[in-house]
């Protein structure tokens, strides 16, 4: 039996013409970084794309996980800010001031308050506050690493795996640059209250005074997060949101080759998507953006529109084509309800795809007399053979 084919109906806006650089960019933008991915947070708009799906260690890009879990946590009422956690032997040796390595110097046996915690990974990066806070909340690190990648499920981050709360070399860690922005951007977005402690300048704990390792917040850019890592053979990487003219903007770039660099590059990139781009409505509010068809029904069609205006960034000088292709489950079948999510836009500039919008539907669309389902079931069938013929047809030898 066939399964029904996915519909992509194709429409070309001829206002723009170019071409997308070889790394993703716009037309003439390259970055240094091996990994690379930008969005503008309003449309959704790709604006930079290198290797985004390529897996690298997250290192301490890894806490912004952790933060989500804690944020979840707070804002489902399970913790307060005024929680109290111990600091365990485990904790204080492996990320504590024996460690060596980012840390908030909680005391051995002391007992720190949730928000103390959340200061000391989001601004400090601190690896004894991440493993207080797992083994607080999940009763070890092992455990609050496997609710981290479940988390990362739930997200939409496919690819990705925690293997504990700091990211610390453990041969295991891996996410991508397109994951780490959905990270930053659900972090923001749901979290709103919370997501300010990510843009604090300072904190001192057990009387020790320690800046922000943001090095992108004390520039004049309006950046308010996120973090930054370091992976011994794949470089430096960060995450940052900048927001600046009504615009915010999610990077996260990877396997830059100095701390200098990093800084120096997020910097460029952040100025060039700030700078580069205007806003161009493609659809506007409840436009009719195209029709699905129907099988079984009083109608053979149903009209689709998005929730609200269609917009994407695109590049002010060079602009690049655009396309757009509506996707749905080919056909519906009736009964259809109205406001019904049937489908989805893809717009594109080149072959890049920039945004993704769901399509619902305008009007029910009833079950059709006896009849008109037979006829319907005849242009099924010959549509679903002219499609088997087109996909599974053998190539040429």
């Amino acid at each position: 039996m066939l399964k029904p084919a996915l519909r992509l109906l194709a429409c070309l806006m001829p206002f723009a013409s170019g071409a997308f650089a070889a790394d993703g960019g716009a037309a003439g933008f390259a970055t240094k970084a091996a990994q690379a991915y930008m969005i503008e947070a309003t449309t959704g708009t790709v604006l930079l794309a290198k290797n985004e799906d390529q897996g690298f260690s997250p290192a301490s890009l890894a806490k912004l996980m952790t933060m989500d879990l804690v944020f979840e946590a707070l804002t489902k009422g399970q913790i307060t800010l005024d929680t109290e956690y111990p600091v365990s032997e485990y904790a204080w040796r492996t990320g504590g001031a024996p460690s060596r390595t980012a840390t908030m110097f909680a005391s051995l046996k002391s007992r720190v308050r949730v928000e103390d915690l959340i200061k000391g990974v989001a601004i400090q990066g601190a690896n004894d506050s991440c493993i207080i806070l797992a083994e607080g909340m999940a009763g070890s690190e092992q455990q609050f690493a496997v609710s981290m990648t479940r988390r990362a499920r739930e997200l939409g981050m496919e690819k990705a795996e925690f293997g504990n709360s700091t990211g610390l070399p453990d041969g295991k860690s891996k996410v991508t640059a397109r994951e780490m922005v959905t990270l930053a951007a659900a972090l923001q977005q749901t979290y709103p209250n919370l997501y300010p402690y990510f843009a604090q300048p300072d904190f001192e704990w057990n009387k020790i005074f320690q800046r922000n390792r943001n090095p992108l917040l004390g520039l004049d850019l309006g950046a308010d997060g996120l973090a930054t890592g370091f992976t011994e053979g794949e470089g430096y990487s960060i995450v940052a949101s900048v927001q600046r003219d009504g615009r915010r903007l999610f990077v996260a770039l990877a396997g830059i080759a100095s701390d200098k660099e990093r800084t120096e590059e997020a910097k460029r990139v952040l100025e060039w998507g700030l700078t580069a781009f205007e806003n161009r409505q493609i659809f506007a509010d409840k436009e009719v953006i195209g029709a699905a068809s129907v099988y079984g029904g009083t109608s053979r069609t149903v009209d689709l529109v998005a929730k609200a205006p269609v917009s994407v960034y695109i590049p002010i000088s060079n602009p690049d084509r655009l396309s757009a292709r509506i996707i749905y489950r080919w056909p519906l079948t009736a009964p259809v309800k109205p406001d019904t999510q049937a489908g989805t836009l893809r717009i594109f500039a080149g072959s890049r795809l920039l945004r993704e919008v769901p399509l619902y539907t305008v009007h029910a669309v009833g079950e059709g007399s006896l009849s008109s389902r037979a006829i319907d079931a005849m242009l099924e069938l010959g549509e679903s053979l002219f499609f088997s013929w087109l996909w599974d047809k053998p190539a040429p030898v």
